[in-house]
Parts: structure tokens; C-alpha cells; sequence
């Protein structure tokens, strides 16, 4: 994903909540909140990388997300 990165600091982020979008199963993401940007990780590995975006591309990738739904 252009604009994104990967990182482990994952106490960076506060607030996070599960996607509204979230399966059943347990095959589900979490997005949480750092000063100018987002954080995305797997609800199931908590510890593991995060990938980042600034918020103006999180804006981008859910304006175009819900265009095409």
C-alpha cells in the first residue's frame, strides 16, 4: 500500500477498537489512534507489526472504500 509503513511500536497507539466490518470467525483488524496518524494490526497477534498510515491517507483509503461498496 502506497504511503503505509510497518512498525513495532504498537504502544504508540491508543484507542483501539475492532473494525465494524470484522468476521465471525475471529478474522479481524483493529485500527488505533497516534498524533498524525493510524495504526491498523490483527486482532488475533496483537504484538505484531503495525502498519501506519498519516491520517490524510487513512482518509483516502476509507473515502475509496466506501465508494466501491
Amino acid at each position: 500500500l502506497a504511503g503505509a509503513a510497518m512498525t513495532r511500536a504498537v504502544g504508540c497507539f491508543a484507542g483501539w477498537r475492532k473494525s465494524s466490518r470484522s468476521a465471525v470467525e475471529g478474522n479481524c483488524v483493529e485500527v488505533g489512534s497516534a498524533p498524525g496518524f493510524v495504526g491498523v494490526r490483527d486482532s488475533k497477534d496483537r504484538q505484531a507489526a503495525v502498519l501506519v498510515f498519516s491520517r490524510s491517507r487513512w482518509a483516502e483509503f476509507v473515502a475509496t472504500l466506501r465508494e466501491e461498496s
